[in-house]
């Protein structure tokens, strides 16, 4: 990925953007027909807050975040599900739903660190992108009656599949393409669990690639959206944290 279009890239993913995968899970707890949803105060209660994950900061105000699903829109219906996924909103028709944005914190500079005068333009480069290696995730939290959240779980497994060749997607007010969804092993998490990653189109000809993972807790639907501008610039690999996903998980059990 050429560097000079590379942050253009990760701003305009920043915002919106998203990707997808492999059902990992075995059955499990079903929801279920007689399944409750937890209420909108339950649900806030249960998704992850600052201070559960150590090294990452959590920012409940969903400032960044669309404010409803009518700021998610795909070309595509069957895609759909995808798409809210990579917003962080409900992939599903829920009774209840919240979402929050986990930061990963960056280590402060040592006092040896180069003064700027003193740096190559290259130098220059390798230091921007190293401080803007960090993930950023947004977590999704999502419940539903009865059947829904197995439901809204295949959905989201038969979409990763039927929408590999990508879809069009806009994210408050953004056009995008996503040029392909791949699946990926998912963590196993859950009562099912399903990643992907999604390719989407930038500028001059570079693809970003972000990772998505679904999980299902009985009758709540957890949704993962993580992209790290620094390794989507230099194309290093980087996955959903597992210290995000096990500490969510940890709060619906």
């Amino acid at each position: 990925m050429k560097r000079s279009s590379g942050v253009r890239v990760a701003a305009t993913v920043a915002v919106s953007a998203l990707s997808l995968a492999l059902v990992t899970g075995c059955g499990g707890d079903s929801g279920g027909s007689d399944a409750k949803a937890l209420s909108a105060a339950e649900l806030k209660k249960s998704v992850i807050a600052q201070g559960d994950v150590e090294g990452y900061k959590v920012d409940a105000s969903g400032k960044q975040l669309p404010k409803s699903k009518d700021q998610v829109k795909s070309g595509e219906e069957k895609c759909a599900p995808l798409a809210y996924a990579m917003g962080g909103r409900a992939p599903g028709e829920a009774a209840s739903e919240t979402s929050v944005m986990v930061t990963q914190e960056k280590k402060k500079p040592t006092d040896g660190a180069s003064k700027l005068e003193d740096l190559t333009e290259s130098e220059i480069e390798d230091s921007i992108t190293s401080a803007m290696d960090m993930t950023l995730t947004v977590v999704g939290l999502s419940s539903y009656d009865g059947d829904g959240a197995e439901e809204t779980f295949k959905s989201v497994s038969d979409a990763v599949e039927s929408c590999s060749g990508g879809f069009p997607v806009t994210m408050q007010g953004t056009d995008q393409k996503v040029t392909g969804i791949a699946a990926e092993k998912g963590s196993g998490s859950g009562d099912e669990s399903v990643g992907f990653t999604a390719k989407s189109d930038a500028e001059d000809g570079d693809v970003a690639t972000t990772h998505v993972e679904v999980v299902r807790h009985g009758s709540t639907i957890a949704t993962y959206y993580t992209m790290n501008l620094g390794l989507m610039i230099t194309d290093k690999p980087y996955d959903v944290p597992a210290a995000v996903i096990d500490a969510q998980s940890a709060k619906l059990k």
